[in-house]
């Protein structure tokens, strides 16, 4: 089988949880995962595997004060050695897919959105209580064409900052509301594919039949099994 690092853990989501799902996702898809929580130390080893799974909420944690008592647990800067290993994993090659949180890792490395294909702006980004959302695909993406708008409970990232060359392929908004949102797109970085997904934040999410085959088909794109 091919190897999957999920690289996880953080606050207020059930990260265990949803990581074992993603496993067992992964697993039909031909995916042995090791789950850590080590972000520094699964970098680290990342060219042992064939595909890293982004499923966290690591950052510095200084934007309020209500964080104030998990910092000495989760608080978490990426040193620079960890950093050039990952941007050279992705960009020689590497494949990536990534979920919910996963936009708002690493406030303080700006190569993170270069990477990613976008990021979570602070004090502009934001999404409302979560709840029943409609998710919209994007008919002319190659990821999600034939799928069907469909409903989900989830929280619908509002005004993430894309990197221009990113291609969107998922929309969502509230039931009281006509606004959509941009909430999952693919991105080339150099040679290396990425899939970020602001979907997924708890099993039921990622359960839902829809996500499962929005997931197997990213899987497909970023690993090279099937071209856009």
């Amino acid at each position: 089988m091919k190897k999957n690092l999920i690289l996880t853990g953080g606050i207020f989501h059930p990260f265990d949880e949803t990581s074992k799902t993603l496993e067992e996702i992964l697993n039909t898809l031909g995916y042995e995962s090791e789950i850590t929580l080590d972000i520094e130390e699964g970098i680290k080893n990342i060219h042992n595997f064939d595909l890293v799974t982004f499923n966290a909420l690591r950052w510095r944690m200084l934007n309020h004060e209500k964080y104030i008592p998990y910092l000495d647990e989760w608080q978490f800067s990426l040193s620079s050695n960890a950093k050039k290993i990952l941007d050279r994993y992705i960009k020689t090659g590497g494949s990536m897919i990534a979920f919910h949180t996963s936009s708002i890792c690493f406030d303080d490395w700006d190569g993170w959105s270069k990477l990613l294909g976008g990021k979570w702006v602070w004090d502009k980004s934001f999404h409302p209580p979560l709840g029943t959302i409609e998710v919209n695909p994007v008919d002319s993406h190659f990821l999600v064409k034939h799928l069907k708008k469909f409903d989900l409970n989830d929280e619908v990232y509002h005004n993430l900052l894309l990197e221009p060359e990113s291609k969107p392929f998922l929309l969502a908004k509230t039931k009281d509301s006509s606004e959509e949102h941009i909430v999952g797109w693919t991105y080339s970085y150099q040679q290396g594919k990425v899939v970020y997904n602001a979907l997924g934040h708890d099993s039921n999410s990622l359960l839902k039949t829809e996500m499962i085959e929005i997931i197997k088909k990213s899987v497909e794109w970023v690993s090279g099994e099937k071209n856009a």
